[in-house]
Order: C-alpha cells, then sequence, then structure tokens
C-alpha cells in the first residue's frame, strides 16, 4: 500500500528523512481493527518523528500520521483516536505512563490503511466530511481538553489564545467562540490577526500587547516567547494551560513571584482521551463549528505539505486525502 514513512532521521533537515513509497499492509492483532483511511491531517509531531524527537530507531521505518478519518471493516464511517494505552490501564488514557501515539511504536495513519485498537475508533457524524473530521484527534482534541476539562471555562469567561495561527490555535479561537466565551488572540503577523478575528476572537493584538483586561484563562502552545506575556494578562486566581512550546521551553523568566502572588494555576496538558474526542465530536456536530483547512491535497503530495508545516506559514490544518 502507499504510505508516507521514515527510514531514518535529519534532526537540521527532516524533509530530507521523509520517504513516500509501498509499505506492508497492516496485520491487525486480537482486538485490533484495520481503518481505510479516506483522509489525514498532518501534524508538527510528525515533522519532529522526522527529527528523530519521539521516534525510537528501532521502530524504524515508521508510517507517519497521528490522525485520520475512514471506514472500519464493516463500512462505518469512522475517526481514529491516536492515543494507544496500555492493555492493563483504566480510566483516562492520556494519564497512562505506557501510553504512546500512533506512528511513535505503531504504524501511523498517512498511509491507505491503518490498524488501531478497536476501541479508538468513534463514530463519525454525518455532517462532518472526512477530511474536517480527520483534523480532530490531535489539535482539536488538544484544544478541547484545554479549555473544557484542565481550564474549566463556561459560557461568559475570558480566555487569551496565543499565537493564533496553529492548528491548535485556530482550535481553540474557534470552540472558545462557539462555547460562549470572550476571545483574544495574539500573533506577530497581522494577517493573522485577522483571520484570527473572522474565526470568532473579539479582539486580536500584537504578541505581547497589553490586553484591555485580565483574562479568567490563557492557552499556551508557544512558550518562551510569550510565557511572561501569558503570566501577566491572567486575572489574580487565573489559569494558564500549556499544551506545547514551540518557541522554546525555557522561559528568560519564569515569574514565580506573580504565580504565588496572584495565586494563579499552571496546568499541562497532552492530547484527550477517547471520551473527549466522542464529546468533541458532538460539539461540532450540534454548533456547526467546522476546523480550519488551509490545504487539502493528495497523499502522493505530502512532500509539499510538509514543506508548507515546515515553512509555518499555516493558518489551520493541512489535510491529505485517498
Amino acid at each position: 500500500m502507499f504510505a508516507v514513512y521514515a527510514e531514518s532521521f535529519s534532526p537540521d533537515d527532516p524533509l530530507s528523512a521523509l520517504r513516500l513509497g509501498e509499505r506492508p499492509e497492516p496485520e491487525p492483532a486480537e482486538d485490533w481493527a484495520v481503518v481505510t483511511v479516506r483522509a489525514a491531517a498532518l501534524n508538527h509531531h510528525d515533522l519532529w518523528s522526522l527529527r528523530g524527537v519521539g521516534l525510537r530507531e528501532e521502530y524504524l521505518p515508521m508510517i507517519l500520521g497521528c490522525d485520520a478519518a475512514g471506514y472500519d471493516e464493516d463500512g462505518n464511517e469512522v475517526v481514529v483516536h491516536a492515543v494507544v494505552g496500555s492493555a492493563d490501564w483504566t480510566g483516562d488514557e492520556t494519564l497512562d505512563p505506557g501510553r504512546t501515539l500512533l506512528s511513535e511504536r505503531y504504524q501511523g495513519t498517512l498511509a491507505e490503511k491503518v490498524a488501531v485498537p478497536r476501541s479508538n475508533l468513534v463514530p463519525k457524524p454525518k455532517s462532518l466530511s472526512f477530511e474536517e473530521a480527520a483534523c480532530l484527534p490531535t489539535a482539536w482534541l488538544t484544544a478541547y481538553r484545554m479549555l473544557f476539562t484542565q481550564a474549566q471555562l463556561k459560557p461568559g469567561d475570558s480566555v487569551l489564545v496565543q499565537g493564533a495561527g496553529g492548528g491548535v490555535a485556530t482550535a481553540l479561537i474557534a470552540l472558545a467562540r462557539a462555547a460562549g466565551l470572550r476571545v483574544f488572540a495574539t500573533s506577530r503577523d497581522e494577517a493573522k490577526r485577522r483571520r484570527a478575528l473572522e474565526l470568532g476572537a473579539h479582539e486580536a493584538l500584537a504578541s505581547g500587547e497589553r490586553l484591555p483586561v485580565r483574562v479568567d484563562a490563557v492557552m499556551e502552545t508557544v512558550g518562551r516567547a510569550t510565557w511572561s506575556h501569558s503570566i501577566r494578562s491572567l486575572r489574580p486566581g487565573g489559569t494558564l494551560v500549556i499544551s506545547g512550546a514551540t518557541s522554546g521551553a525555557n522561559p528568560d523568566d519564569a515569574e514565580l513571584t506573580r504565580i504565588f502572588f496572584k495565586q494563579l494555576r499552571v496546568l499541562g496538558s497532552t492530547m484527550g482521551s477517547r471520551r473527549e474526542l466522542a464529546q468533541l465530536l458532538d460539539f461540532l456536530d450540534v454548533t456547526g463549528v467546522r476546523p480550519v483547512i488551509h490545504d487539502t491535497m493528495p497523499l502522493e503530495r505530502a512532500r509539499d505539505g510538509f514543506a508548507a508545516m515546515a515553512e509555518g506559514e499555516l493558518f489551520g490544518k493541512i489535510v491529505f486525502t485517498r
């Protein structure tokens, strides 16, 4: 079957490690299912895998990709949950110390077919296209958990989304606005600020610009470049939820004095559970909110999609189709 995969690592030039070609079809273990992939979304995780981050050499060659939507063996339309937990784990799988993502230990979704635990399949609402559904299991699920599970935001609350433009950030803006939150967004890029307003942000500001009010929560995915601004933007008792650090993990000032003096909560967030993915699908089905798709292209053009992500000029998701 045709697939997009890594057979080596290249920390400085990840695209040089990218391979497109034939790979063996999956042979599912007991209680696993094979999904015929109709659409699969690209994530930064895939670029990091090509650099050798999160993917060990003994698992090469590895088909890349975490997100997919397609048909199960019975012809049902399904969305694939990317978190694979330990066989004996019960409860929230994101807290399982032995958890992994598709394309780390098990072959990923950028292929004609993918094998996953049967329990990882979630029914796809008819109202969502395969392309839209494929955007959800990583970026949109991460955003959903940040807003509603970790920050526990409710209608009328205010939230700041740092770094508008990426897959998680666009999901945060759209979900927050649909949930009745007052949404602020930041970006260094004026065009991305305009897009954030079109997506539902009430105000879009330049990175580091002072907000007109202190917010109830900040959604942080940028890290070092925005950390101090995030802490300073919170009201006393507010919450900062962090799920990534694309600009670096070591801030110049951790702002510890402000954190304890203002009694702030700082929470980490990683992906989401299968239950939260089902809730997210229901949320989109009911509200009509849809993922922002930067571009859709056939899987055979995967190298173009990876190059666009590496250049960092995306607003929304890149989706590959079969």
